[in-house]
């Protein structure tokens, strides 16, 4: 088996990559070491690179439709790796995690419907129904003392009335890290369901479960979040091609199938560009697993390494750890710090630039989010 280098220093600057050019629009200054966007800085795997190569040795890039057995080909990668096998009628393309939300937010509600968010949460989740005039319920995870997060389902149940139209799940959760166990999906699926509320699961990181964790398909725990479920996943972050729009839908019931999909159907949004489909099939593959699964190791040593060194140096701030993603989600309220001087101290004093905490709502507050998606040096 090839054995890959993840230690490898990849220059992005100049490259026009949000996380390294973007820096002083952001933070103010140029000089300082990124690691907040949530793309890793790993060479993009070689097997991707030479599927785009070939595509592009041929001299016309023109209208191009989904290969025959595209969307098998992603059903069969989902059921070997997390145990449930989507029929391929239930798929289809979307232009973009975040995309799909708005999509979902337009296609399945209506203006002034509420959207249940469970903060601290990835902040598109507020702003995308905000933006487009929905009304936004916060149902807040409740903290454990020594880390990590849970679900308030009697919250819920007060939030959810008859106004409520979706909830967007965060699966695994970011930026929590939290691979969510099966019973706490089919709670929520049972409230949900019960009530009329669509889930909108976005399982971007499902393929990065780390330390034995293992990710469950929302729509796969029961009949009940089948039957209520619009998940979204793509092999963006898993294999570093976030610039090559790859992402899908999966929606199990015929009745909710029928709304979303065409919705997208009358705007064409369910057609990928050309590379999609290019990239997607190179990466689902079993030289695509075993890339994978060596990544996957190397963010473990890099979560490690984190820990340790904070525990050793910087005891005041602690890494919740994650089950999932190469996020680390850092509790820095020991440091008993204002959330002003705590961002100098990342920016000005620590030249660091990690994602604010409190991005994620009130509930971030005191936290940072660190991206350890790079080479040990890093």
């Amino acid at each position: 088996m090839k054995t890959y280098d993840f230690d490898r220093i990849v220059d992005r600057h100049g490259t026009n990559a949000v996380k390294y050019d973007a820096l002083t629009d952001v933070f103010g200054s140029k000089e300082l070491l990124p690691l907040w966007v949530a793309d890793m800085d790993f060479a993009t795997p070689d097997f991707i690179l030479d599927a785009l190569r070939r595509r592009l040795d041929h001299p016309v890039l023109g209208y191009t439709q989904l290969p025959d057995d595209y969307w098998p080909q992603i059903a069969a990668w989902i059921e070997a790796r997390h145990g449930w096998r989507p029929d391929p009628a239930w798929m289809r393309f979307i232009p973009g995690i975040v995309k799909g939300i708005g999509m979902a937010v337009l296609a399945l509600t209506r203006p002034g419907d509420k959207v249940v968010i469970q903060p601290p949460v990835y902040h598109p989740f507020r702003l995308v129904p905000e933006r487009n005039g929905r009304q936004v319920v916060l149902n807040p995870l409740r903290e454990y003392p020594g880390g990590g997060y849970s679900m308030d389902f009697d919250q819920l149940a007060r939030v959810a009335d008859d106004r409520c139209r979706l909830l967007l799940l965060s699966n695994p959760h970011n930026p929590g890290g939290i691979v969510w166990d099966p019973e706490t999906l089919r709670r929520l699926a049972a409230i949900c369901d019960r009530r009329g509320v669509v889930v909108v699961s976005d399982e971007i990181h499902c393929d990065m479960a780390l330390y034995g964790h293992r990710h469950r398909p929302f729509a796969s725990v029961s009949d009940a979040a089948a039957h209520c479920s619009v998940t979204f996943g793509a092999p963006t972050k898993t294999f570093n091609i976030a610039g090559v729009v790859s992402s899908y839908a999966i929606v199990p019931d015929e009745a909710l199938r029928r709304r979303f999909f065409g919705w997208l159907e009358a705007g064409e949004f369910h057609e990928a560009p050309l590379l999609s489909a290019v990239a997607t099939r190179a990466a689902f593959t079993p030289e695509g697993d075993a890339w994978r699964r060596q990544m996957l190791r190397y963010v473990e040593a890099n979560v490690d390494f984190t820990d340790d060194f904070l525990r050793r140096y910087v005891p005041r701030i602690r890494a919740i750890r994650p089950e999932a993603s190469f996020l680390v989600w850092l509790d820095c309220r020991g440091l008993g710090l204002r959330h002003e001087e705590l961002q100098r101290l990342f920016i000005d004093e620590a030249r660091l630039a990690l994602n604010d905490g409190a991005l994620f709502g009130r509930e971030g507050e005191g936290f940072m989010r660190l991206n350890v998606g790079a080479p040990r040096a890093v």
